[in-house]
């Protein structure tokens, strides 16, 4: 586990399962109050994180079968009320307590989470956005976005990295649902060079901005 302290932030990044799955505890160090962000697999990891705090929420950024397998147990075992966006929660038929819903704001202790909706990777992608910070969930990681199925599918996610990550300072940190931390600006640089180059057919699936 990975924690990374801002001023009224702490962030715990809890590596989990087969898949380089990422888990993010987030906590208001004013109140110890703490949000889940996915529920992926082992729900013992993720609960250990959140030991010393009170769990008012839990998150999920989309709900592909790799980050929901600890759901009902954590669910079970906190008693918090899950929030999922609607078009996710009724394509994978997963019963939310609250729906979210882009700009959206998550309050917890004295901190806040705002919702902000990036489809592409799946119908009701979200990622979470703090002062500096975005859990991107599988929208973006280093180095590519996340998995599409058609050419469709690429352009709205491409379409939500534009303008909802790309929109944001170059200094923001983002938390990817796997793999290790990055900078919009770095990825910015790397999607640069993905648009240079000329193609011949349109784009979709496992899509790497340096070797695509």
């Amino acid at each position: 586990m990975e924690t990374f302290d801002t001023p009224k932030i702490t962030v715990k990044k809890v590596p989990v399962g087969n898949f380089g799955n990422n888990v993010y505890v987030v906590v208001c160090k004013a109140t110890g109050d703490s949000v889940i962000v996915d529920t992926s697999f082992e729900a013992g990891l993720i609960l250990e994180a959140t030991e010393g705090t009170t769990v008012r929420y839990i998150l999920q950024t989309h709900c592909h079968s790799d980050h929901v397998q600890a759901l009902a147990e954590v669910r079970r075992r906190t008693g918090a009320p899950v929030g999922i966006h609607p078009d996710d929660a009724d394509h994978f038929g997963i019963e939310a307590d609250f729906d979210l819903h882009d700009k959206d704001i998550i309050n917890f202790g004295e901190c806040q989470l705002e919702v902000v909706f990036t489809p592409g990777h799946s119908p009701g992608g979200v990622g979470f956005l703090f002062p500096g910070h975005f859990i991107t969930g599988d929208t973006l990681f280093p180095g590519g976005p996340g998995r599409t199925s058609s050419p469709q599918e690429f352009e709205q996610l491409s379409d939500s990295i534009q303008q909802r990550v790309y929109s944001l300072p170059d200094e923001t940190v983002l938390y990817p649902g796997h793999g290790e931390n990055t900078t919009v600006g770095e990825s910015k640089k790397e999607y640069a060079i993905f648009t240079s180059k000329v193609r011949e057919k349109p784009v979709c699936g496992d899509v790497l901005w340096l070797e695509t």
